[in-house]
């Protein structure tokens, strides 16, 4: 049996969990978990190998260890240590910012006095920032997590499969919105004034008086918790929830499972370390893991090109759309049962060895 280490001790959570997911019953291979305090707080486990870890001693930690493959989960932080980690051992980093791997030191240098210079400027002094090009050069591998975005040197990374649960019937038409609830990522400003529209329309009888309910799933905090706030206090007909503290796991789970459909409002555009991203081209949206684990349609803004059956472009009549998509069934099984996907999993990991 081959022996795996996988490293996160930045940011990842709910990568690593898929990764020890779809590989708690591998027959081929082993895994022993390098976690952060953080991320050990944030995964459930069903006994596998859990190591608390962090910058200062996963290196003495991988020493006396043979690993056929060490994987890093997260490089946005640490690269003074990752890049030892990567000079020394046969290595896979999951790339989550495309553009950013690319990032010359002059880029990265005017990237400092852009925004958070007081954290930037630590990760250039302590962490050495500049050499984060040179982790992704070195590693032997580079995973992304998207199928449409593997072209070399990136290489899709299946993690992702449909668990299995009974669909509730819900009497309220519930749509779920998944993801922290930030105007960055996503388009709330859309969100709340299309919401407010379908209130409108019901208050006017210009369509019946249905039962919906919106869910942002993720914390609210700052301007979009205020204009959350405000959306609650003006509605009458449409009902909503949200959260102002971080959604917990099994909260996150049982929504998701509730859903009757995902909205993903996300923003065509978004920067990491003022790298320009574009999501589905150079990053991936966890909103599509959403949909596969979850088994749920997802509708996404009409610019996100998808191949996928299950990522529908947006439409005008919105609430049509969301009860055409409520009553149409989708077998993820055929192509996400956990079976298939560990196979593909296996298959590239020992392309790998």
């Amino acid at each position: 049996m081959k022996k795996i280490a996988y490293i996160e001790i930045d940011t990842h959570a709910e990568i690593a969990q898929s990764f020890m997911e779809i590989m708690e019953d591998s027959p081929s291979f082993s895994v022993d978990y390098y976690f952060s305090k953080k991320i050990r707080g944030q995964v459930a486990d069903h006994g596998e190998t859990i190591i608390l870890s962090d910058s200062s001693m996963i290196q003495d930690q991988l020493k006396d260890k043979r690993y056929d493959l060490i994987i890093i989960g997260t490089v946005h932080r640490y690269f003074n240590t990752f890049q030892a980690i990567v000079a020394q051992y046969h290595t896979a980093v999951i790339v989550h910012n495309m553009n950013f791997t690319g990032a010359s030191k002059m880029e990265l240098i005017k990237s400092i006095f852009k925004k958070d210079r007081i954290y930037r400027l630590k990760l250039w002094w302590k962490e050495d920032l500049l050499r984060s090009r040179e982790v992704y050069r070195e590693a032997g591998h580079l995973l992304v997590l998207d199928e449409k975005l593997s072209a070399e040197p990136f290489r899709f990374l299946p993690l992702f499969y449909t668990k299995t649960f009974s669909k509730p019937e819900n009497k309220v038409l519930t749509i779920v919105i998944p993801g922290g609830v930030s105007q960055k990522r996503r388009d709330y400003t859309k969100v709340i004034s299309t919401i407010n529209t379908i209130e409108n329309l019901i208050r006017n009888s210009v369509i019946d008086n249905k039962s919906i309910e919106f869910v942002f799933l993720g914390r609210a905090k700052n301007e979009e918790l205020k204009n959350i706030v405000d959306l609650e206090r003006s509605l009458q007909y449409v009902n909503i929830t949200y959260f102002s503290e971080r959604v917990s796991p099994s909260a996150f789970d049982e929504w998701m499972q509730k859903a009757d459909v995902l909205w993903c409002p996300i923003q065509q555009e978004t920067e990491f370390f003022s790298q320009q991203e574009i999501y589905g081209k150079t990053k991936m949206t966890g909103n599509l893991g959403d949909a596969i684990k979850f088994g749920k349609w997802a509708i996404f803004p009409a610019n996100y090109r998808s191949k996928l059956d299950f990522i529908v472009p947006e439409q005008e009549d919105i609430i049509s759309q969301f009860e055409r998509l409520k009553n149409t069934p989708y077998d993820f099984q055929v192509n996400y049962n956990k079976s298939a996907v560990q196979k593909r999993l296996e298959k590239l990991l020992n392309e790998f060895l």
